[in-house]
């Protein structure tokens, strides 16, 4: 029976990214009983630390580990402030449409980290994110994200007026998200292209 049940968790654990479930399932419930920040604009925090699972061949924090770490991030800064329950009421789906990320310091074995993440804007197809991995050591910046979280079914101003029960201005784009807003919008423009020009010469 020890057996059986040992290899269908060998088999489950082949299978899928369990670890990526069950974090998921921590971060609800810890925000879950957390009390509600009325304020979407809030910069919020979430606590992490660098794990053996997160290591690369060098010995610190392998880069695709910053983008799940930051999935983990918005969802609780989500929760927190009831944009996650009320694009479910509404029936919306909110997902990744672009991201970018620098790295300015890695982040070495067992090093304390938070990431602090902020709702910098929205239009009317999507909310944009500043995502922070701030070291606890020294307050250091290690890497910056830029996030672009399309929503789907409905509009940010929908969800943001179900959650405030008003209309809330957006506030003024900084400068390096301008840029970025027409970095994509650029690449979708070339792609569409691209794949015009595909379609011609078949």
């Amino acid at each position: 029976m020890l057996l059986l049940v040992l290899g269908a968790l060998l088999l489950l654990f082949c299978s899928l990214d369990v670890w990526y479930f069950l974090r998921g399932a921590q971060v609800f419930v810890e925000a879950w009983f957390l009390p509600r920040i009325w304020d979407i604009l809030a910069e919020q925090s979430i606590d992490g630390m660098v794990l053996p699972h997160d290591l690369d061949y060098m010995g610190h924090m392998n880069n695709s580990r910053y983008l799940r770490e930051c999935d983990f991030a918005r969802f609780h800064h989500y929760m927190r402030n009831g944009l996650f329950m009320a694009s479910r009421k509404l029936g919306a789906k909110m997902v990744v449409g672009a991201s970018t990320i620098r790295y300015r310091r890695s982040l070495a074995f067992r090093e304390a980290f938070e990431i602090r993440t902020k709702i910098v804007g929205w239009d009317e197809k999507a909310f944009y994110l500043e995502q922070r991995f701030v070291s606890k050591k020294d307050g250091f910046v290690s890497a910056v994200m830029l996030c672009r979280q399309n929503v789907v079914h409905c509009s940010p101003e929908a969800i943001i007026e179900f959650v405030c029960k008003r209309k809330i201005e957006c506030p003024v784009f900084p400068e390096d998200l301008k840029h970025w807003i027409s970095f994509i919008s650029a690449s979708s423009q070339a792609l569409r292209a691209e794949s015009g020009l595909e379609e011609k010469t078949k």
